[in-house]
């Protein structure tokens, strides 16, 4: 299995050594939650998602909250006949959808499970942003929600904070494809086709939200978008402190300049350590 997924293409054979991500050649789910509901509510619902949180990262950023997992690596190995099998086991009358989070390196082998088994409800593609058009290609026919991350405007702040200088020219060609393969249709208040663009607002790095704004504006129109506030230093990195509110009301008060009035607000109570799941 040599590494294709994702814009990195190392081509590492990961039957013999890990890739970028720090994964090989298995499936590795590091902690499913059932009736997870920390999603924007028009993917969450009433009964929230059956959320499977991915071990390894293809982007790996210095300050992910998610440290334990995108970075040190733990969980259960699966081949792609074994997390079909898996997925049979749950009773989808409990949740609005399938949550996958950060699932991007595992793209070929999440497709050969797909081709065995489908879950009966919405499909949520949890990513990064950080995605190849061939590997979107492959998958889109599977998946029924994009809920992708549109992190940095700047090649430098990218660089820097996730080792990858061509972030934002990647991320731009993946969204416009997810928003023209998906158009949103909402039913019953829940998102069942469609594309959730994510920002979250960096300590320090205001102007850069601005400029990546503008650009949605630009280039997408009034998407559906989330902007966030739940940045929690883990004590790595160069960002060691929280957001200021006044930091994000300088973006909100952007947004709505702009008219990106579609969408979703994070409440200031999200940046806590409690709203990190225990892996």
């Amino acid at each position: 299995m040599r590494c294709f997924d994702c814009p990195r293409k190392c081509g590492v054979d990961r039957k013999e050594n890990l890739g970028f991500c720090g994964e090989g050649q298995k499936i590795r789910i590091s902690k499913i939650i059932e009736s997870f509901m920390w999603e924007e509510p028009i993917i969450s619902g009433e009964k929230g998602a059956l959320a499977i949180f991915f071990s390894g990262c293809n982007l790996r950023c210095e300050y992910c909250q998610n440290y334990q997992i995108s970075h040190l690596g733990k969980g259960e190995y699966f081949s792609p006949e074994e997390f079909a099998e898996k997925l049979k086991s749950y009773d989808y009358k409990k949740y609005t959808c399938v949550d996958l989070i950060t699932p991007t390196h595992f793209s070929s082998l999440l497709l050969e499970a797909f081709k065995i088994f489908k879950p009966p409800v919405p499909i949520v593609w949890n990513t990064s942003g950080y995605e190849s058009i061939d590997t979107l290609k492959k998958i889109d026919n599977f998946i029924d929600v994009y809920l992708t991350d549109f992190k940095y405007y700047s090649a430098d702040l990218s660089k820097r904070l996730s080792k990858a200088e061509d972030y934002f020219q990647v991320a731009k060609r993946a969204i416009t494809f997810m928003i023209n393969s998906k158009p949103i249709y909402v039913e019953e208040g829940i998102l069942k086709k469609g594309v959730i663009i994510r920002h979250l607002v960096l300590p320090g790095e205001v102007k850069d939200s601005i400029k990546l704004l503008d650009e949605i504006k630009t280039s997408f129109g009034n998407p559906i978008i989330s902007l966030m506030q739940q940045f929690t230093p883990i004590g790595r990195g160069e960002k060691n402190r929280k957001l200021y509110p006044l930091e994000f009301k300088a973006v909100l008060a952007h947004a709505d300049k702009l008219g990106l009035n579609n969408g979703f607000i994070q409440d200031e109570c999200s940046s806590d350590q409690k709203y990190i799941p225990n892996f």
